[in-house]
């Protein structure tokens, strides 16, 4: 493939836009808040490092072609891909000097993103390919109109457009049921494995760890940094989830159903399932079976 030859000025990064925001915080607590967010066409040279920097980065390619690299790894992108960039751990990006990138960014803050960008897999896959890529667009746009209002609606809107990016994001990847490829720990996946398969009956935190070949407290530690909760919380989800299923699709009794999901005593399921669901099994079944 052969690339035009630059001159002198493309060695200079051009901003189009390049913005700031100070969110109040009453915004920060609600809502996606984006802090800086621009629109620039790369010069040869163009290139961010940074060990840590607050909040997560955005960046939408629309012509020419850069790179990322996190993780130790690097990653080449082509326009109408998207990175999402954990800043919080080193990273680097820029852009390939024969071709260099045109692009909007953001820089956005919450505190579930870290969450987010943890299931999506993205310091291992920070390169989102196969998106729509005219709504995206829209969506980068929207957050920069909306950085220069004054209307508290105006944090509304951006958190609506980070929001509706997220989904993009989502959509595409999760479109390829090969492009997420977790990277749990051994002893994790043993564990998820047997929750999954014997939700129903008694499971000790204790004999997981003895499945795993690790101390109680070892095993609890590593399973809460990998899903982010401790394997009883866990359990305890799937079988609500379990017996969700149950209640719209069957007409068990609902003691019958506590004891087909795990629970040997109905005030406990009852109990768990409405600090869940908001709802008692009774009232979730009549909710959910109405047209």
């Amino acid at each position: 493939m052969s690339y035009p030859i630059m001159s002198n000025q493309a060695k200079e990064t051009i901003f189009i836009h390049n913005l700031y925001a100070t969110p109040a915080d009453w915004q920060r607590d609600l809502f996606y808040s984006v802090v800086r967010g621009g629109q620039l066409k790369a010069g040869s040279e163009h290139r961010i490092q940074r060990e840590t920097y607050p909040g997560h980065e955005l960046i939408f390619c629309t012509g020419g072609r850069g790179w990322i690299q996190v993780n130790g790894k690097r990653h080449e992108v082509d326009a109408n891909e998207l990175v999402w960039v954990n800043c919080h751990h080193p990273h680097a990006y820029g852009a390939i000097s024969q071709q260099p990138w045109e692009l909007y960014w953001l820089r956005v803050e919450g505190r579930p993103l870290e969450k987010v960008a943890n299931l999506l897999e993205m310091r291992s896959q920070p390169v989102i390919r196969k998106i729509d890529a005219t709504q995206t667009q829209q969506e980068f746009e929207r957050v920069l109109q909306h950085m220069v209002g004054t209307r508290p609606s105006d944090a509304a809107l951006i958190n609506a457009a980070i929001t509706a990016i997220i989904a993009i994001v989502f959509r595409a990847r999760l479109a390829d049921a090969d492009s997420i490829q977790p990277e749990l720990p051994m002893p994790v996946q043993k564990a998820l494995e047997k929750m999954r398969l014997y939700f129903h009956t008694p499971i000790r935190v204790v004999e997981l760890a003895q499945l795993a070949g690790m101390s109680e407290s070892h095993f609890s530690r590593q399973f809460k940094t990998a899903i982010g909760t401790s394997p009883i919380d866990w359990l305890r989800r799937e079988r609500i989830n379990q017996a969700k299923h149950r209640l719209i699709e069957s007409d068990d009794a609902i003691k019958e159903i506590a004891r087909q999901v795990g629970y040997s005593d109905q005030f406990f399921f009852s109990k768990d399932f409405k600090k869940m669901t908001k709802l008692t099994p009774s009232q979730f079944r009549e909710q959910e079976r109405q047209p």
